[in-house]
């Protein structure tokens, strides 16, 4: 039974006032907070989802979350994706998803290793990984900090190549994969970027520089469960199928999540979609409000069916692989794109036509966010043609 039913203009204004994309939070802790996580495979797109929900935070407030104060940091979880997280919720996200997810990394990485072969040549792949894991561990504990090219240098084991497996393929280093493994697992942390802020290269740090003790072992399903009930509260109402493709979890683990929470079955303007049936979802009166968001921002990656906050033809915002670009968000619906050009100048493109006060606030927020980039080109790791148009 149907308790209740949500219009897209409902669900477009909880959006706008759960996601902060007024940009009234305090700083970096509450916009990932409010979104759960923010997307970090693009390092500058945490910087500008901050930017963008947070008027008085600055890209050094960001820094200082990231690298000096530690409350937020990158971590490999849902949908093998990197995501800046509050520090405290790790344990609970490593519980819920990332090591079942690292277990199945290492999975491909040894059949893959037995498949393909590498150079040079290893007898027992499980037992030579563990070799190498732990020198990797060692040069961490004992040298510090250091990048994957270095711990190569370090350990040399990591130059070893997995050779193609395929005509299509390409012999790759087991470097990256591995450490990509090690992170998932929770035995070694993203800690500071090599360069700039908008740098994609990083130090590996030891997990107990983080957590000395250890990460504390929680149940997974509880975890998962903990997980769903912070979702719905933070992106609800939505379908079943949004829950699963955020999560990256199959029906069955979806199902079992939802199954000690209490849940209700409501209208999504008709079509079948669930909410929690003791979180009172209730849509604040809010002016209209003009955010930016960078490509791969967590508002925009927030559901699998987007038709409900989307006005521009997907082909403009969205690359070949279906990864969106740069958005400029009206009202919370999508009207548009935004580019940082080679000069430093914020550049905007509104395709679905809001009207002089929507026109006059997305230029005031592009103003913003030029002057707190302060020169600094921005080029997103998800390139769109409206986005490429503006540059």
């Amino acid at each position: 039974m149907v308790e209740r039913r949500f219009s897209v203009a409902e669900r477009r204004a909880l959006l706008v006032g759960r996601h902060h994309l007024a940009g009234g939070a305090s700083g970096p802790d509450q916009v990932a907070d409010a979104v759960i996580a923010l997307h970090a495979t693009d390092p500058a797109s945490v910087y500008l989802a901050v930017l963008a929900r947070s008027h008085p935070a600055t890209l050094a407030d960001i820094s200082d979350a990231l690298y000096e104060r530690r409350s937020l940091v990158r971590w490999m979880a849902m949908r093998r994706t990197l995501f800046a997280f509050p520090v405290a919720d790790i344990p609970r996200i490593q519980s819920a998803v990332s090591t079942p997810l690292a277990a199945a990394l290492r999975r491909q990485l040894l059949s893959r290793l037995r498949r393909n072969g590498s150079d040079p040549a290893i007898g027992d792949p499980n037992g030579w990984l563990a070799g190498v894991e732990a020198d990797v561990e060692q040069s961490l504990r004992t040298s510090g900090p250091a990048t994957g090219a270095r711990l190569a240098s370090a350990v040399p084991a990591l130059r070893t190549t997995i050779l193609p497996g395929a005509p299509s393929e390409g012999p790759q280093n087991i470097t990256s994969p591995l450490l990509t493994v090690m992170g998932t697992e929770g035995r070694i942390v993203r800690g500071n970027p090599t360069g700039a802020w908008t740098s994609r290269h990083h130090d590996w740090e030891p997990a107990n520089r983080w957590w000395p003790e250890g990460l504390p072992q929680l149940d997974p399903l509880e975890s998962q469960r903990i997980l769903t009930r912070r979702w719905l509260e933070r992106f609800g109402p939505a379908t079943f199928e949004d829950l699963q493709w955020w999560t990256g979890w199959n029906k069955t683990t979806v199902r079992q999540a939802l199954a000690n929470l209490p849940i209700a079955e409501v209208d999504l303007h008709g079509h079948p979609g669930i909410a929690l049936s003791d979180y009172v979802a209730v849509a604040a009166e809010a002016a209209p409000t003009a955010a930016l968001l960078p490509s791969l921002d967590p508002t925009s990656m927030g559901w699998k069916n987007r038709g409900w906050y989307l006005s521009v033809e997907p082909s403009l915002i969205f690359d070949s692989a279906g990864n969106i670009g740069p958005t400029i968000w009206w009202a919370g619906e999508i009207v548009g794109s935004w580019a940082v050009a080679a000069g430093g100048d914020v550049r905007t493109a509104i395709v679905a036509d809001r009207g002089t006060e929507a026109a006059a606030a997305v230029q005031a927020a592009a103003a913003l966010l030029q002057n707190r980039l302060a020169g600094t080109v921005v080029t997103p790791a998800i390139r769109t043609p409206l986005e490429r148009s503006l540059t």
